[in-house]
């Protein structure tokens, strides 16, 4: 990624296989760096755009610094890193909270003195509330702002980067907070799928015909609404896989699953005029497993022989059990009828799945709870959106049993909202020494 000089920039600086790519990936969300156990994999500095409750910042992991090394390699990690630090806004000094202080701590943690810069001291590796008595013991390097954090399970990290960019200006890149939200339009053929996408651009992008599968290929179109701009896509419509004879058709079922996993946000769109069937739920499964939120949209509404939305959400309902979170829209594509009250609830549903709690609030909120499982669990954390899915550390292997997982996926949503997103729950035991 190229430089910015927008952005306020955090560089993470440490010595060789502290886990600073791995701090990196975390921070950014996805996997940019390579992770390895050698160390010095990361020699380059390695940029990338990462945000934190809309503060926006550019990112910067360094090589593995060894600054009295007289080696070429490692003299040019301390100079490429050198180049970073001059420019940095704030600093992480990541050190191993499983070893013991070594000499290239202490010099790194005089870069404070040297550049004049805020530095947070991260102990990483704390991956128990054992441990975070093992990382008190680093105050001895003189830094105040100490973290322990565990950046392989996310543990620590809000609480860090809370700190990390307090003084940041959230106005200086507005620009960046409007990125677009992807939105799929999926559902099996000639429920009007193209039609709606019409609908919600104002113009005939996609071809409108009652022959089922007209649509082949996927399409997309921009429209921005009130300062926010949403791309759909126009899927093909997806059948049953005995249905797909001809190759082209089964290619378009292949993309449009591409597709719904590469959205934001997805609507499915029924038929009023047919009721739902057994393909509408297999379909909103495909949504439902890629983790994408979704909205229900009963589509011909105009002419349905239904004429209650409440009795038809039942009906909905009881054929898609798993999509109790997902609300459902009665619109007419042809008319136009309540498609405009489709934006309000896509950008909702985007910023619900994409809802980050912190650690701190997550245990807060855990000590409120009866779970009724044989497994304690000691602590949660959230360590990804799009889908939310929070990690539980039990004191004994295996996942909770269903009725567990409910109980505290609709607490969840009752106290944080996650409107129409599926939430993930994974289980993790905590290692024994």
């Amino acid at each position: 990624m190229a430089e910015s000089p927008r952005l306020p920039t955090v560089v993470i600086v440490g010595r060789p296989n502290v886990g600073k790519s791995t701090l990196f990936n975390c921070i950014l969300g996805r996997r940019r760096s390579i992770v390895g156990d050698e160390s010095g994999i990361t020699r380059d500095r390695i940029h990338g755009e990462a945000v934190h409750r809309g503060r926006h910042f550019e990112l910067i992991d360094t090589g593995g610094i060894l600054p009295n090394e007289a080696e070429h390699i490692p003299s040019e990690i301390f100079r490429q890193a050198r180049v970073a630090l001059e420019r940095a806004a704030h600093i992480i000094l990541l050190i191993d909270g499983r070893t013991e202080i070594t000499a290239t701590d202490r010099e790194l943690s005089q870069l404070r003195h040297r550049l004049g810069k805020p530095v947070a001291l991260a102990v990483n590796k704390i991956d128990t509330a054992a441990k975070d008595v093992l990382a008190h013991e680093f105050h001895v390097l003189g830094i105040s702002d100490l973290f322990p954090v565990s950046a392989e399970h996310r543990l620590g990290i809000d609480d860090l980067l809370d700190h990390v960019t307090s003084g940041f200006d959230v106005t200086e890149i507005q620009e960046a907070e409007k990125a677009p939200i992807k939105v799929a339009i999926i559902g099996r053929p000639n429920v009007g799928k193209s039609t709606l996408l019409n609908a919600l651009v104002g113009e005939d992008r996609a071809i409108v015909s009652p022959v089922a599968g007209t649509t082949r290929d996927a399409v997309d179109e921009s429209v921005v609404i009130d300062g926010c701009q949403f791309v759909f896509v126009d899927t093909a419509g997806i059948r049953r896989k005995g249905k797909t004879k001809l190759m082209a058709e089964k290619i378009s079922v292949v993309m449009a699953r591409r597709h719904i996993r590469m959205a934001n946000v997805v609507l499915l769109v029924l038929d009023a005029t047919e009721g739902v069937v057994g393909l509408d739920a297999n379909i909103a499964g495909y949504a439902h497993e890629d983790g994408r939120a979704i909205i229900l949209c009963v589509n011909k509404w105009d002419v349905s022989p239904e004429k209650s939305t409440t009795a038809f959400t039942t009906k909905v309902r009881d054929e898609m059990k798993y999509l109790e979170y997902a609300p459902v829209a009665f619109v007419s594509a042809k008319t136009g009828t309540g498609v405009y009250r489709l934006f309000p609830l896509i950008r909702e549903l985007y910023d619900a799945a994409s809802q980050r709690v912190s650690t701190g609030e997550l245990n807060r909120f855990l000590e409120t709870l009866h779970i009724e499982s044989e497994q304690k669990v000691q602590y949660i954390t959230q360590p990804s959106v799009r889908p939310p899915t929070f990690v539980l550390f039990t004191d004994r292997p295996g996942k909770l049993h269903f009725s567990a997982e409910r109980y505290l996926i609709n607490r969840l949503r009752k106290q944080f909202g996650f409107r129409g997103t599926p939430i993930v729950i994974k289980t993790k035991a905590k290692q024994r020494r």
